[in-house]
């Protein structure tokens, strides 16, 4: 048996209550992270290849026991090159630096604007390099989403670059089953959006989703970011992102408080939600992604190099966000969106994705297995928690849930500090000591477990 380690936050069969994945942060900060790496596990698990999930933090110390027990490391990447994710790319590359077994690349990508104005990234151009070579010297060639990434690439000096897109793309095969499920959008559609921080308020997409919201009543905002999760769980708006109020997941946005919000910490319910839409548009690559693996149209509203070179590869439909007016109705863009491209040339980028696993010496489950037939009957075997949803102060059961679930995680942090204190206090060990061996309780869980006490006080006191 062949083992592969996968870099992903958690295993697609890890059912996590969503107190626990918000809590832990199982997404990676972004939930679309797990639409590529469960789709990866998929297309990697054949009757002679066990892949087991490696989680999101790079130990480097681990390098001895990886190349012990594991044939290969596959890393699934989206933007990586970017400034703001370097020190993480320099850990990954301390890590790399230390295998002995081959290290293959599925998907990176170079972030930059529409332009593909690779200035920002001058800086870490060092970075890029060490991590490339580390990578080619365990690998045939390195995987790219796009034209952007290879020019990039090509332009530090390396030549095995490969476009294939990105996993997620390949869920289904060579199958992607894409169509109109009518002539036209009406005020009765069923539509998904999705959107950033940064195109929401920096790209004006806020301005697209209110005239979306009043035109259309079963509009549903789906959120991808940790923080957004936070916001619907715990009402939590101690962030910078946070306090943005275009958010849809904002307490104080009127989608919030119509339940139109979701965050999804599972691709399983993701895409099983978004079978029964009618489209889908926003400025996430991935939010569209999962629509159309769903079999949903969608429109994604390009905002930077990593949506776009996507776009432009797999032929999704797109067009650019800053060149969208913002009274742009979705069904103009329902009505313009050609799905023909996309689905006819997908099996040609398909053949190409799997040529270069074969490169690297990877099976894969429609090559090599049961197509995946395993991996899909064993998901259903499993009861995942329904998307993340606004707080509803008359649901007694949800609020008592997490209520229940605050109580218990601070005070096993609250008895944990304390027995701390007390052992360091024998040992005669200071305050730097007992800082760095606590955990203190975050400071949302307290301001929640205030607000929904009170909540529940006054909804139990109403019933009696």
């Amino acid at each position: 048996m062949k083992r592969l380690l996968l870099r992903s936050g958690k295993s697609p069969f890890d059912v996590v209550p969503v107190e626990e994945a918000i809590h832990r942060d199982v997404i990676g900060t972004n939930s679309g992270n797990l639409i590529f790496s469960d789709a990866a596990h998929k297309i990697l698990t054949t009757p002679e290849t066990e892949v087991v999930s490696n989680g999101m933090r790079t130990d480097v110390s681990a390098a001895g026991r990886i190349n012990e027990e594991y044939d290969a490391f596959v890393i699934p990447l989206a933007n990586a090159f970017r400034p703001s994710f370097e020190p993480s790319l320099q850990r990954l590359t301390r890590l790399i630096s230390k295998l002995k077994i081959p290290v293959v690349i599925l998907g990176v990508g170079a972030q930059a604007g529409v332009t593909y104005d690779p200035a920002r990234l001058k800086a870490m151009e060092p970075t890029v390099r060490a991590f490339c070579a580390a990578v080619l010297e365990r690998s045939a060639s390195i995987g790219v989403r796009g034209e952007f990434t290879e020019q990039y690439l090509t332009g530090l000096g390396f030549k095995d670059v490969e476009v294939i897109g990105c996993p997620s793309m390949f869920l289904h095969g060579d199958k992607l089953p894409v169509e109109k499920k009518a002539p036209a959008l009406t005020a009765e559609s069923r539509i998904a959006v999705n959107g950033s921080h940064t195109a929401m308020r920096g790209g004006g997409l806020h301005r697209i989703v209110d005239r979306a919201h009043a035109r259309y009543p079963h509009l549903r905002y789906i959120g991808q970011n940790i923080q957004d999760a936070r916001q619907l769980h715990w009402r939590d708006v101690d962030s910078a992102a946070g306090r943005i109020t275009e958010m849809p997941t904002h307490p104080d946005h009127p989608m919030y408080r119509e339940g139109k919000a979701r965050v999804y910490m599972d691709p399983v319910t993701w895409l099983e939600d978004l079978r029964g839409f009618d489209y889908s548009f926003g400025s996430r690559i991935h939010g569209n992604i999962a629509a159309l693996l769903a079999g949903t149209p969608a429109t994604v509203l390009a905002f930077d190099s990593r949506t776009l070179e996507l776009c432009r590869y797999f032929e999704i439909p797109h067009q650019r966000l800053d060149q969208t007016p913002p009274d742009t109705d979705p069904a103009e863009l329902y009505e313009k969106a050609d799905f023909g491209p996309l689905t006819g040339n997908h099996r040609e980028r398909f053949d190409r994705f799997v040529a270069f696993l074969d490169k690297n010496g990877l099976p894969n489950t429609f090559s090599h297995g049961d197509g995946g037939e395993a991996f899909e009957k064993k998901l259903r075997s499993l009861s995942f928690p329904p998307g993340v949803q606004p707080w509803n102060d008359t649901d007694l059961a949800s609020l008592s849930t997490r209520f229940g679930w605050l109580q218990q995680r601070i005070t096993e942090l609250d008895t944990h500090n304390a027995q701390l204190k007390r052992e360091l206090a024998k040992n005669r060990v200071g305050a730097k000591a007992l800082a760095h061996a606590a955990r203190p309780v975050p400071s949302v869980y307290r301001r929640a477990r205030r607000a929904m006490g009170g909540r529940l006080r006054r909804a139990l006191g109403s019933d009696q």
